[in-house]
């Protein structure tokens, strides 16, 4: 067994009191002092018992830790608890489950000749968490009897972990008796997919939901680009007096960011407050994130100086934010704030300060933190690209890019036709959308950027081509799509096209919104 130091001196103590002081560390996830418990009861002669050694596999199952299972393995075969305890041998399959050693579970659980219910339970699950969903059906189908831990196991598995939920609706439909956490696996699921149809169909048939059915309603649609109707489930949640817990309003303040919907942003926030939902590291991170992205910076600031406790993410949203807000000084000043406190720099941090130069067009000072980034990703490159692109140093954005030791990107690629069209460089522009030809990129807007850039030089038959291309590629304008967010705190959403008859109530509720904010002035 891996060293464990232990200074424990717990003389003249029963087995059922170190049982009982194991059983409780455990309760609280405190494997490692569950296991110096054990150490200690070893030391001190005391006699381990078949209460002990389950608890102790479930210790070892906790931190993975197989050289310490094997171990405890040896001492219950020598003890003779292997043949005669089913509560031993089902804590050394999970063990071994939960470590990836199936062929060593396997060979356990065959040489057992009187299974039980969670005996099987533990082999199936174990395949599944192995990603073996063919060998977890097997036993499966070989199971004498099921219950619904056996069934949502294997939806989990079809439906989550492979993403297959046909076959894990299949499961579902046959089941007879479903429990709250098979119809949340199955939600999810399908919000894993992004069908979010079918996952409503659910929510609305579940009869007794519970807060984590509303987290993955509300997240779903928050994550699957439909923010509205992610606040529309918020608000049936609350409307039902039901108190949020914090990933129901981390997934509404993110819908709120999408929309840009601040005043509802706020709203959240101190609903937060006035219910003393735990401001913890992930909130507090989703409230400035909303914040910058509705543009009230000094909102920002001041959720990011009372946070108590800060993670990569948190420094990421400031600097992220703030750079994209224009206050791309203060941007850097915080990036060289997380340096000085030697906070790990990950590669998002450096996309962000790198994008930030390139919005106050600092170029130097980009330059420099780029040659920092120890293996530089092509996300790195087209930030600097981007800062090389918009500062008109077109040769120079072409020289990293023919330096850098993977592929060049559409992406990148497309900021430097940018800049050709800015530039209007024709020569250069027409090599750059032949690179864009041969990395699958030359979509319609390609050929619109080409057509300016042939137009502002009065190239009017090579704007022509440009035009006949785009006819032939079949474009179709994309729709547009205004949101906003009125007085009653609701938000309405018009797309360009649609019959404003079918949207009469929307429009009548903006009107009344604009003739309150006359009143109001």
């Amino acid at each position: 067994m891996r060293p464990i130091v232990s200074h424990l001196h717990l003389p003249n103590k029963t087995t059922y009191t170190y049982n009982t002081m194991i059983k409780t560390h455990l309760s609280n996830s405190k494997s490692i002092p569950a296991l110096e418990i054990f150490i200690t009861m070893k030391r001190n002669g005391v006699t381990c018992d078949n209460y002990t050694y389950p608890m102790v596999l479930k210790a070892c199952k906790m931190i993975r830790g197989l050289c310490e299972g094997k171990q405890v393995h040896g001492e219950i075969v020598k003890l003779g608890f292997f043949d005669s305890d089913g509560f031993v041998r089902n804590g050394l399959i999970g063990m071994y489950c939960k470590c990836r050693q199936m062929s060593c579970s396997r060979a356990l659980f065959d040489c057992f000749h009187e299974k039980d219910l969670v005996s099987w339970n533990l082999m199936v699950s174990g395949y599944v968490e192995c990603g073996d969903i063919v060998e977890a059906q097997k036993v499966f189908d070989e199971m004498p009897e099921r219950d619904v831990v056996s069934w949502t196991i294997m939806i989990d598995g079809y439906g989550k972990k492979i993403g297959d939920v046909s076959r894990a609706r299949l499961l579902f439909d046959k089941m007879h008796k479903r429990d709250v956490v098979t119809w949340n696996i199955m939600i999810d699921s399908y919000t894993k997919v992004g069908d979010m149809v079918a996952a409503r169909d659910l929510f609305d048939r579940m009869q007794h939901k519970s807060l984590t059915t509303w987290s993955i309603v509300i997240n779903g649609y928050s994550q699957h680009q439909n923010p509205k109707e992610a606040l529309n489930v918020f608000s049936l949640m609350l409307s039902y007096d039901i108190m949020p817990d914090k990933f129901c309003v981390v997934g509404a303040i993110s819908s709120c960011a999408q929309l840009g919907a601040l005043d509802q942003g706020r709203w959240i926030h101190m609903y937060i407050k006035k219910k003393k939902i735990t401001l913890d590291v992930v909130v507090n991170t989703a409230l400035m994130d909303m914040y910058m992205k509705c543009g009230s910076t000094e909102e920002a600031r001041a959720v990011f100086s009372g946070m108590s406790e800060k993670n990569v993410v948190s420094w990421n949203v400031m600097i992220s934010g703030l750079g994209a807000n224009g206050f791309a000084d203060e941007s850097l000043t915080y990036f060289s704030q997380m340096e000085r406190e030697r906070i790990q720099v990950d590669d998002l941090v450096y996309v962000s300060v790198l994008s930030a130069c390139s919005h106050g067009g600092f170029v130097t000072k980009g330059l420099e933190i780029f040659r920092r980034i120890r293996n530089p990703k092509v996300e790195h490159y087209g930030c600097l690209i981007d800062l090389l692109v918009r500062a008109g140093r077109l040769e120079q954005a072409l020289s990293f890019i023919a330096s850098m030791p993977m592929e060049a990107n559409k992406d990148l690629w497309g900021s430097v036709l940018l800049g050709c069209r800015v530039q209007r460089n024709v020569s250069l522009g027409e090599f750059v959308l032949n690179k864009l030809k041969e990395v699958g990129g030359d979509d319609c807007g390609v050929y619109v950027l080409m057509s300016n850039i042939y137009a502002a030089n009065g190239m009017w038959e090579e704007v022509m081509k440009m035009r006949k291309i785009l006819v032939e590629k079949g474009v179709v304008k994309e729709s547009g799509k205004s949101v906003i967010e009125v007085v009653d705190g609701g938000v309405v959403e018009f797309v360009c096209g649609q019959q404003l008859q079918n949207r009469k109530e929307d429009m009548e509720r903006v009107l009344w919104s604009l003739s309150n904010m006359v009143d109001l002035e």
